[in-house]
């Protein structure tokens, strides 16, 4: 069988060319998530490899997102980020979905006074809601970055990707993926700063 990915002009940006991947998958193009995979599916699943710590669980896990991808292809927006920091999103979700999912058949199995420790251990409700406000508000400041800061940001912060990573996966030069990731992330600490002083 021919690769899939040699229908795919490779003369545009690289972002261009993944949106556009997405949008024919929205449509139905099984080639194009052939080529979608192609493209990212190597990278989507270091991610997945770092944070599962488990060769075979990334695996089943890759399969899960690009299944994902296939499904919800049509609700993606280049509005709201890059293709590569929507396939990681998705990808950093399934791997959590997958630890928790391990943890609790864990639970099951272990005594129950290890259990119960565990549970007030983590059960700190106000140190959660912390956590999503604050996460909130960065995710709200992202969107007064220029796209290709808050690509890179996107990538390097919630994806965990190395700048090396970021520049393999973008196509950008490593110095140019440092610069915008130091621009980006000086006007999210003005924009966070404005933030929380509006609130004293």
């Amino acid at each position: 069988m021919v690769s899939p990915r040699n229908s795919i002009g490779h003369d545009g940006p690289r972002e261009l060319r993944q949106a556009g991947l997405i949008a024919r998958v929205a449509s139905g193009d099984e080639l194009a998530l052939a080529s979608l995979y192609d493209e990212t599916g190597r990278l989507v699943y270091g991610l997945l490899l770092r944070m599962l710590s488990d060769a075979a669980a990334a695996e089943e896990v890759l399969l899960d997102v690009y299944t994902q991808v296939w499904r919800q292809a049509a609700s993606y927006s280049r509005e709201r980020g890059a293709p590569l920091a929507w396939l990681t999103t998705i990808a950093r979700s399934r791997a959590i979905d997958r630890l928790r999912a391990g943890r609790a058949e864990r639970q099951k199995t272990e005594p129950l006074d290890l259990s119960l420790y565990r549970s007030a251990e983590g059960s700190d409700v106000e140190e959660e809601w912390s956590a999503r406000e604050t996460r909130a508000r960065v995710r709200a400041s992202l969107e007064l970055l220029t796209p290709e800061q808050r690509e890179v940001i996107e990538l390097a912060y919630f994806a965990g990707m190395s700048h090396s990573e970021i520049a393999s996966a973008t196509g950008q030069p490593l110095g140019t993926v440092k610069t915008r990731i130091r621009a980006g992330m000086s006007r999210l600490r003005d924009a966070l700063k404005g933030i929380y002083e509006g609130e004293g």
